[in-house]
């Protein structure tokens, strides 16, 4: 490392408090302000932080980068950190662009494999960490993404798939592990991420269904950073439809990419993980996870985090400036914030009960890469603080270089968090051993 790149990263490591290797428990300081921003240098696992309305930069005060990571194969010796307590393996690899995974009734585990365009279940039948059934449920999907079970409960009939424009159902039973028949469209138009047929932006689609199971919600990220001419119509806003595909009506809107749905397992609120827009420079516009009000207005593409006007659609819509709603847990700016879950285990810790998990892609568009790790938001009734902590981390080189990228997050059913990488195309499990 050059004496100038030592100097430049001199004040970060300051800022950098000595968490690494923290287990859970109380008293852990939480960074604030110009400190709770960071880079790759200064994560470490149990590292909290809060962002602020009052922390918001101003725009253009930096500009905005273009920094695509540059994906590497894994180095030798290089792995996944997790707090102290908690041990790291490989769960499955030589996976193709895994994405969404999510936990069926039966303790199978499904994946999205959106660049193969197919979805795969994987079966630990024995409990030793390691599946011993990795099966190809469903091919010829397009770009699939989300994944969900009707009707909820223990015994489902149907597996839904979000691909990048419909949504399509398989009959489903507990165990199977191959589709026992042809995939039916439920939802057969919406908005595309595919170019060639019109469509481009964000191609995500994931799926929850409301606990009743009387609603299907979908998420639809819009097609460009801050446009708001017709081709955003449908997008960057939260679908909800009928089981059968019907009945389509908007949950929430100005939503600008909410890539990850999830509902809490007491409050029953839907919940989503959210990539805000770009252009405003480093520190603009934080990324943020929140529960869904229903007929919530969250600002894009006029409004940011509250009433902060985008000055690139200045005096327009003044009547939507109050009544755009702050999310709950503001993210670092930039840090591709894309699936997440509950912990609904009895594995971990009592404190980490019901609270949340997320997968943090990584930075493209900030100086310094910020995200490429798994967070944890600290719940308490239901609630969010405000707060997330750093949970597993160690996706980055020491030269910036990215060997990892964080995608999707799932409780299996011996409690164990699992997460798909899918730079490595590996799906990792993090599972507590009580050892400090």
């Amino acid at each position: 490392m050059s004496p100038l790149l030592r100097l430049a990263l001199l004040p970060l490591a300051l800022a950098a408090p000595t968490a690494s290797g923290d287990g859970p428990g109380p008293g852990r300081r939480t960074l604030t302000g110009k400190e709770a921003l960071g880079d790759w240098t200064t994560d470490a696992p149990g590292v909290r932080r809060k962002v602020t309305v009052d922390d918001l930069a101003t725009p253009y005060v930096t500009p905005s980068a273009n920094n695509f990571p540059r994906i590497i194969p894994r180095p030798e010796g290089a792995w996944p950190k997790a707090p102290a307590g908690f041990a790291v393996t490989e769960f499955a690899t030589r996976l193709t662009e895994p994405r969404v995974i999510v936990r069926a009734p039966n303790g199978d585990l499904f994946l999205s494999e959106s660049r193969a365009n197919r979805v795969r279940v994987l079966r630990d039948a024995d409990g030793d960490g390691k599946p011993e059934v990795s099966e190809v449920f469903a091919t010829g999907l397009r770009r699939p993404f989300g994944i969900a079970f009707y009707p909820p409960g223990p015994d489902p009939q149907f597996l839904y798939v979000g691909n990048t424009d419909s949504v399509v159902r398989f009959p489903y039973k507990n165990g199977d592990t191959k589709a026992t028949g042809e995939a039916a469209t439920i939802v057969k138009d919406i908005p595309s991420g595919n170019e060639r047929v019109g469509g481009g932006g964000h191609w995500t689609r994931d799926l929850e269904f409301s606990p009743d199971g009387k609603a299907l919600y979908v998420s639809v990220g819009s097609r460009s950073n801050v446009d708001d001419d017709a081709r955003e119509n449908r997008r960057a806003m939260i679908l909800a439809f009928d089981p059968d595909g019907k009945n389509e009506r908007v949950l929430a809107r100005g939503i600008r990419n909410p890539v990850g749905l999830a509902t809490h397992p007491e409050t029953k609120q839907l919940w989503t993980s959210v990539n805000e827009r770009d252009g405003l420079g480093d520190h603009l516009v934080p990324d943020y996870i929140t529960h869904v009000e229903e007929g919530g207005f969250y600002g894009w593409p006029w409004f940011y985090i509250g009433a902060h006007e985008d000055p690139r659609h200045k005096g327009k819509h003044p009547e939507l400036k109050d009544k755009t709603i702050v999310p709950d847990v503001l993210l670092q700016s930039h840090m591709a914030s894309i699936d997440l879950t509950f912990y609904d285990g009895e594995s971990f810790p009592k404190e980490f009960r019901h609270d949340l998990f997320a997968s943090e892609h990584g930075s493209w568009n900030r100086a310094r890469r910020t995200g490429y790790k798994v967070i944890r938001v600290p719940l308490k009734d239901g609630k969010a603080t405000g707060e997330y902590e750093d949970f597993l981390v160690g996706f980055v080189t020491p030269e910036g270089n990215v060997w990892g990228r964080p995608a999707g997050v799932a409780v299996a059913r011996d409690g164990s968090l699992l997460v798909t990488d899918d730079a490595s195309g590996t799906v990792w499990r993090v599972a507590y051993t009580g050892a400090k």
